[in-house]
């Protein structure tokens, strides 16, 4: 890592974080508020080639989000995001394992070769200790065979940066491609990743098999606790934490129904309904510790959490922003939920709910778009956060 790097994340002043949610290829959603982050941010700076990694000291994501993050830091404009993304898509999910290939078929629905050349081409041999990654990194995966979670980052005064034991890699010497890979090791779609960590392999699977498929909090506790290298500020205009979602919906089911499930049934209900807890657990401890702008009624019983702070006053200055792949509900009075309608029938829309739908990307990108017009405003980044000097 580059002197400028390290000096950059262990100089005084507010810090930038900013966490991408996993999601398959919903993470084009994700694309529409980037692009329109990025517009306001060029305009405030007056630097139409200001990137994301010149702003954000700390890039975070999970699954796709972790391909995402990492275009980012290597120094991509959310426009060559968008484009690599679309070409990205189809090439992932495109190559299903055949019933022929009965073994392959048992263990996972798609042929992750396609997805291996692409990451690959996308970064070639840099690992996460090298200068091409311009800013803070952390990629989320889960650690199969001890059960844990892994946040890799690429801060060099980090406990596993460098080797702890000898024989051992420490997390500068891991290919980039390989712990992207990792992180979108999602079960039943691809096939776990294994990682050679010196003296033994590891196996990796989808970060989103942990608290972190959605990993703000996750980017909050490396920026604050005293195991972490950041040790970075908290306060409202110390920390700003930006977080990104792939798109949700209402889910309700027949009641009765769900009291008749079989096993199968609630095999494949539980980790939904467990991912949906975790997120949402995230956001609601995330806005207990802020003031949010963009804070909204997780639970009908404690509301909003706006000024009902945890920890008296607030931690950082935090930001979520989310599209929902449904039509705004009317209420018996007449008036519209505060959503905006989307250009899409219904059989579209259901569509673009499954995380492997490829041929999804370009209305996805456009929720994205929609949802970013109407829910992010200039006034969400505060004058605390500019850059220094507000470089032309």
């Amino acid at each position: 890592m580059s002197d400028k790097l390290l000096a950059r994340l262990t100089a005084p002043g507010p810090k930038r974080m900013l966490a991408l949610d996993g999601g398959g290829i919903r993470g084009a959603i994700s694309l529409g508020f980037l692009e329109q982050i990025e517009t306001i941010l060029r305009e405030r700076h007056n630097n139409p080639n200001l990137l994301l990694c010149d702003y954000f000291d700390l890039i975070g994501g999970t699954s796709t989000g972790a391909i995402i993050a990492t275009l980012l830091a290597t120094g991509r404009s959310t426009s060559e995001a968008i484009d690599l993304y679309k070409s990205l898509g189809g090439k992932i999910f495109g190559n299903k394992y055949s019933v022929f290939q009965i073994g392959s078929k048992l263990k996972a629905n798609y042929d992750d070769q396609p997805l291996q050349e692409e990451l690959k081409n996308l970064f070639g041999d840099i690992r996460l200790g090298d200068d091409a990654i311009r800013t803070g990194l952390n990629i989320n995966a889960k650690r199969a065979d001890t059960f844990s979670s892994w946040a890799m980052i690429n801060h060099p005064k980090a406990k596993y940066y460098e080797p702890t034991r000898p024989g051992e890699h420490g997390n500068k010497d891991y290919l980039l491609r390989e712990v992207v890979r990792a992180s979108t090791a999602a079960p039943t779609y691809f096939l776990p990743q294994r990682i050679n960590i010196g003296d033994r392999e590891a196996t990796f699977i989808d970060g989103g098999v942990s608290m972190a498929n959605n990993p703000a909090m996750q980017l909050y506790l490396l920026a604050t606790l005293k195991g972490f290298p950041f040790h970075w500020n908290t306060g409202a205009d110390q920390l700003m934490l930006v977080s990104i979602g792939t798109g949700t919906y209402t889910k309700v089911v027949d009641a009765t129904k769900m009291a008749d499930n079989n096993m199968l049934e609630w095999a494949a209900t539980v980790p939904d309904m467990l991912m949906t807890d975790a997120s949402e657990q995230n956001e609601l401890l995330l806005q207990a510790l802020s003031n949010s702008p963009t804070s909204r009624e997780i639970d009908s019983e404690i509301g909003d959490l706006y000024d009902d702070l945890i920890t008296g006053k607030p931690e950082l200055h935090y930001l979520r922003y989310q599209a929902y792949l449904e039509q705004p509900k009317t209420y018996s009075d007449g008036t519209q939920e505060d959503k905006p309608h989307l250009p899409f029938d219904d059989e579209t829309i259901a569509k673009m709910r499954a995380m492997d739908k490829a041929e999804m990307v370009e209305q996805l990108i456009q929720v994205g778009r929609i949802y970013a017009n109407k829910k992010v405003a200039e006034g969400h980044f505060p004058a605390d956060f500019d850059l220094a000097g507000k470089p032309a």
